[in-house]
């Protein structure tokens, strides 16, 4: 599995005519499942369009096609064909909304209805854990997955960025890859699970002698043909025979020693017994109804304005970015005087980086929380709301020096911008003093190696490579994660120690 975001291989596709996109046409005549994904600028009361869209085809890397410079005309049916193709098992997380917004960007062109075989990683992610039909089902995101399943979180803090913006920084080109790419690795760990379970049933085709004297389609009538193993077989095996007798100016194409015609855009090979044994048994379908193409109106008509002293309320409450006011955990305000921040979920990413340092940084108490609670919980625990958002800097029962809104995309440069906006003290012996997981603070005395088995067990998986090494582990008081100074601690001291210039 290739997890590291450096060592994938992108290729950005910016034309039918380049040769990335005969590459990408190589690529997906030798893959069999690929990743698919799409990233846009969201837009109000209408279906955005989409900006780019990702192709991870294994091996080859990811096709990063984009969608602003490559004519659409020249990319609809070759789109539309890998959509339908049997031959290729495509992955998605949620990829009904991208085929909506695909099918409305392209829809001049004839739009899509239709995705097969898919198959939903959210799918993939219940039945590796053993999801029963009772339970109900995950809703976790796509980076919570790969954190349990791949060992390592997908950043998202560039998800919300402008993706309609030319030229695309290498950043945005990497982080979709990896959108894509991961979905290739979470599958490749699914068909090995099934696989080794027993969970397929491989079968052989097996012709007696009686058949030898019949015709290739009466030998294939009389056998059953729901079975997509048998039917990939008749449909290579008829290739071949029509290959036979096809003029010299038909494509073709060597395919397991013989040549088949092929008049596509994609030449594919057929799926191997078992990815048909998976697709028959866990694939799926995207089908989309009208309806879905259709964007759904807004019920209110009409935006109504209450007047404060004779002026409308949305202009009483100006928009601020700075924080006005002394900070609520002032001694002042009744706190207790250290820097405590709430990361709504458009900065989660920051958090967990105020925690590297040492700041107090929580998350909202549920995923997807309602702006009062958000602000309930900022005002219960003297916090300042750090966001993106800027209609929540204008909700009615928001103080102005509970908000500050985040200007910058990037995490490290979004951890710069709110230590001089609030003029934070960052200091080495600080650094990673917090659990990066929840946000509580560890226990004063480091555990021996044998404290830290003790404790860990059932709980926590610690690597034997670290029992010889007399190493300190350091326990969370809160959820009980347990962290010791190995290589990646020592790494991650050092890169913050770098972004906060604390060796200058």
């Amino acid at each position: 599995m290739e997890s590291d975001p450096m060592k994938l291989k992108v290729h950005l596709v910016t034309g039918t005519d380049t040769a990335e996109f005969r590459l990408l046409s190589e690529a997906l005549g030798r893959s069999s499942v690929v990743g698919l994904d799409a990233e846009w600028k969201p837009v109000r009361r209408s279906f955005p369009t989409v900006s780019v869209l990702q192709i991870a085809c294994g091996d080859w890397g990811v096709f990063v096609l984009d969608l602003l410079s490559i004519p659409l005309s020249s990319l609809s049916e070759p789109l539309r064909e890998l959509l339908l193709c049997p031959d290729i098992l495509k992955l998605g997380f949620g990829f009904k909304q991208d085929l909506t917004y695909l099918s409305s960007t392209f829809c001049s062109h004839g739009g899509f209805d239709k995705v097969e075989p898919y198959l939903d990683i959210r799918s993939v992610y219940n039945h590796l854990h053993h999801s029963k039909k009772h339970e109900p089902k995950q809703s976790k995101s796509l980076s919570t997955i790969c954190a349990e399943v791949l060992g390592f979180s997908l950043s998202k803090e560039l998800q919300c960025s402008d993706w309609s913006h030319r030229p695309l920084t290498e950043e945005q080109i990497r982080y979709a890859a990896m959108d894509a790419h991961c979905l290739l690795d979470i599958f490749k760990l699914f068909q090995e699970k099934v696989v080794k379970e027993g969970d397929l049933v491989l079968e052989t085709i097996v012709f007696s002698n009686r058949d030898a004297s019949l015709g290739l389609k009466e030998l294939f009538r009389s056998h059953d043909t729901s079975d997509k193993v048998l039917r990939a077989h008749f449909c290579e095996a008829l290739a071949i025979v029509e290959a036979t007798t096809c003029s010299d100016v038909a494509r073709m194409i060597p395919l397991a020693g013989a040549f088949i015609q092929k008049t596509s855009y994609w030449v594919t090979i057929p799926m191997d017994e078992v990815l048909l044994k998976v697709v028959k048994k866990y694939g799926d379908r995207i089908l989309l109804k009208e309806l879905d193409k259709k964007p759904k109106s807004s019920k209110k008509k009409g935006k109504k304005h209450s007047l404060l002293n004779g002026t409308r309320k949305e202009n009483h409450f100006e928009k601020f970015d700075e924080l006005q006011g002394t900070p609520p955990w002032d001694p002042l305000e009744g706190g207790n005087g250290y820097p405590k921040f709430l990361c709504d979920v458009m900065v989660e990413g920051l958090a967990k980086h105020l925690r590297c340092v040492g700041i107090d940084a929580a998350i909202p108490y549920s995923k997807k929380p309602e702006p009062r609670m958000l602000i309930e919980q900022a005002q219960k625990e003297k916090r300042v709301i750090l966001t993106r958002d800027a209609k929540l800097q204008r909700h009615d029962y928001l103080m102005k020096n509970q908000i500050y809104r985040v200007k910058s995309l990037l995490k490290n440069e979004q951890l710069l911008e709110v230590i001089e906006s609030f003029q934070l003290k960052i200091n080495e012996d600080k650094l990673m003093s917090r659990c990066t997981k929840c946000n509580g603070t560890f226990i004063q005395k480091p555990l021996t190696t044998e404290e830290a088995i003790e404790a860990a067990k059932g709980f926590q998986r610690i690597p034997n490579c670290l029992f010889d090494k007399n190493l300190e582990f350091w326990q969370c008081m809160d959820c009980h994660q347990l962290y010791w100074e190995g290589t990646q601690y020592h790494n991650a001291v050092q890169k913050f120690i770098d972004i906060c210039k604390l060796s200058d």
